[in-house]
């Protein structure tokens, strides 16, 4: 019997650990791991080289918690490396011109600003409820099994598609 209560309190105290901010929190759902306790080499992003501007007047006012010059850009290093252009990926540019015909036909019936906030703040809250009797003995990847109830049928969604008459493409069989 005082083993059994000693296990008990061990559980409990271990699920009393640190909860970090929700921005940052990490739910579990992925269990990706190194157990080894050996550095990550994929975590170790280097910086880019300084650059020294031409006149310290021209420097620019710092942001805190934004951007600065050394921080790496895949992204748009990507778009750069095949020929494009990385300022097209800036919040600030709006919707390009090739784009806009996309956007208004697809914001047709209306859109709303702040969606993807919005869902992410839903899917975090989602994720974090899910998460608090999600552990196992042994660390498997629950991401599926989480998300399991939202994933949508292709085939019931096709058949639905069709009994509302809408034009449907042949679809492979089941």
């Amino acid at each position: 019997m005082p083993r059994t209560l000693i296990i008990l309190a061990l559980v409990a105290l271990t699920a009393c650990g640190t909860r970090q901010d929700t921005a940052d929190r990490d739910t579990g759902l992925r269990q990706l791991r190194n157990p080894s306790g050996a550095p990550e080499e994929f975590s170790i992003v280097p910086a880019k080289p300084l650059q020294a501007p031409d006149s310290l007047t021209e420097l620019p006012q710092p942001t805190p918690g934004g951007s600065n010059r050394t921080d790496q850009t895949p992204l748009k290093d990507a778009v750069a490396a095949l020929g494009g252009s990385p300022s097209r990926l800036d919040p600030q540019q709006g919707i390009g011109a090739g784009d806009q015909a996309l956007v208004a036909r697809a914001s047709r019936f209306g859109r709303q600003p702040g969606i993807r906030e919005e869902l992410a703040a839903a899917d975090q809250a989602f994720r974090e409820r899910r998460s608090l009797f999600n552990w196992r003995l042994v660390p498997t990847d629950t991401y599926n099994r989480i998300y399991r109830s939202q994933i949508l049928d292709p085939y019931r969604t096709l058949e639905a598609a069709r009994r509302g008459g809408a034009l449907t493409p042949s679809a492979p069989p089941q």
